[in-house]
């Protein structure tokens, strides 16, 4: 992964995750996180928010929540300009009971020790409060640093201290597959015309069989479902 340095980068880069183009190998992931994540934000409690983000030098499910805002803040072992704090979430340098929701994104499988992480976020939370999660279940790695993937039974063991964990598919099998395809191609093409080939021709392709072939089978199988968002309520 690229460090992300300037305002602009930063905006980028938080758009492409939040409103991916179809031309973006995980579209199918992203677009079903997005819409996971609307849902969930609009069923929180009534009121401003106090928002923690962990892992949070891009942001993008912040313009999800800007109407319910009282406050939010990032923190991250990298610095962005929309960093507030450079910390780690083994060791949150807050309050107890401070946060109402905290989101944490795309980031345990980076982490040695993810039930540490836990249990700091369910310290910092609120009684009642939200902790809204995205983990990885098949993908191929891009990072030297990555530890784990994560299957629903191992993620409800390591958010025990919640008192309710919902663990949602982001897409089931059959998008899992189409995007698992598309990754694999994402990787193995790398040459100049031949990547842009792939962009523009095969990559959307792949993406919007996999949409219509999920919702025409209207099937509940989620074997090979890819992501999951997770939502936890201290």
């Amino acid at each position: 992964m690229g460090t992300v340095e300037t305002l602009e980068q930063v905006a980028r880069e938080g758009r492409r995750r939040l409103y991916p183009a179809l031309t973006d190998p995980h579209w199918l992931v992203l677009k079903k996180r997005r819409e996971i994540f609307q849902k969930w934000i609009g069923k929180l409690p009534a009121g401003p928010l106090l928002v923690l983000d962990v892992g949070g030098r891009i942001q993008p499910y912040r313009p999800l929540l800007e109407s319910r805002l009282g406050g939010y803040i990032a923190v991250d072992l990298r610095r962005t300009p929309l960093v507030d704090l450079i910390a780690s979430g083994e060791n949150l340098p807050f309050s107890d009971q401070q946060f109402d929701l905290v989101i944490c994104t795309q980031v345990f499988q980076y982490i040695p020790e993810p039930s540490v992480v836990v249990r700091e976020v369910a310290r910092v939370l609120k009684p009642g409060g939200y902790f809204f999660l995205s983990l990885p279940s098949a993908s191929p790695t891009d990072a030297y640093e990555e530890c784990w993937r994560f299957l629903p039974g191992g993620v409800r063991h390591l958010l025990s201290p919640f008192r309710r964990v919902d663990v949602i598919p982001e897409g089931g099998s059959v998008a899992g597959f189409f995007r698992t395809t598309n990754a694999c191609f994402h990787i193995f093409v790398r040459y100049g015309w031949l990547r842009g080939l792939y962009r523009y021709t095969i990559c959307p392709a792949l993406n919007i069989v996999g949409a219509l072939l999920e919702r025409i089978s209207r099937s509940s199988n989620d074997q090979f479902a890819v992501n999951y968002s997770v939502i936890a309520q201290k």
